[in-house]
């Protein structure tokens, strides 16, 4: 049984492939940008020239990066018979609803979402073992 716990943000994943006593992680680097808005008055006196932020290119820009970056994770979690998907801000809600949208097959197996902050390698690895071990004994 292949059991897998991907730890996701918006700077790269970590794939757990949690098995019997051993866990294996593969990480997986996202080619979203960041960026920063810079814009609002061009000059110091009232009523001048206002410079116009266009973010919602910038939005649609980071969309289609994330379509891309989960596009790469997809391959690696394909055969996983149980998911569990867990991290800190938006990413992991993200990662979610595009598997409930676009990949079906693979959102049938995610058997839950966790919210969690930043952590190490080591953390990671072990949150995913602890999850799978507590499921085995239900």
């Amino acid at each position: 049984m292949k059991n897998l716990g991907i730890w996701i943000d918006k700077e790269k994943a970590h794939i757990i492939s949690v098995k019997e006593e051993t866990e294996d992680m593969t990480t997986i680097p996202s080619e979203i940008e960041n960026y920063r808005i810079y814009g609002g008055s061009g000059t110091r006196h009232k009523g001048g020239p206002q410079d116009v932020v266009q973010d919602s290119k910038y939005l649609e820009r980071e969309k289609h990066q994330f379509k891309a970056y989960v596009k790469a994770i997809i391959p690696l979690i394909q055969d996983a018979e149980r998911i569990v998907i867990f991290g800190p801000a938006e990413a992991r809600d993200r990662f979610n609803k595009e598997l409930n949208e676009n990949y079906k097959d693979i959102a049938k197996k995610v058997k839950d979402v966790l919210i969690t902050d930043s952590m190490t390698e080591n953390q990671t690895k072990a949150l995913a073992r602890d999850y799978f071990s507590k499921v085995k004994k239900n």
